[in-house]
């Protein structure tokens, strides 16, 4: 099957602010005496991510069912 997403304003920039130990958690370097760094740098993305589709949502109203799919 091919299933094609669209992401609405997919191509927007958004801001992230992480600390360098954060980065280098999340291109795979593992802190093993430290987990929380990784925890930490996924937290604040999914904070934002969900902060952009909440202004979206509130600008343009909810998603239609189709671009869903």
């Amino acid at each position: 099957m091919n299933n094609v997403s669209k992401i609405l304003r997919g191509d927007d920039i958004v801001t992230v602010e992480l600390t360098v130990k954060e980065l280098m958690a999340l291109t795979g370097v593992r802190f093993h005496n430290n987990h929380g760094v990784e925890i930490s740098a996924r937290k604040k993305l999914n904070e934002v991510l969900v902060d952009t589709y909440e202004r979206e949502q509130q600008e343009n109203g909810p998603i239609p069912y189709q671009l869903l799919s």
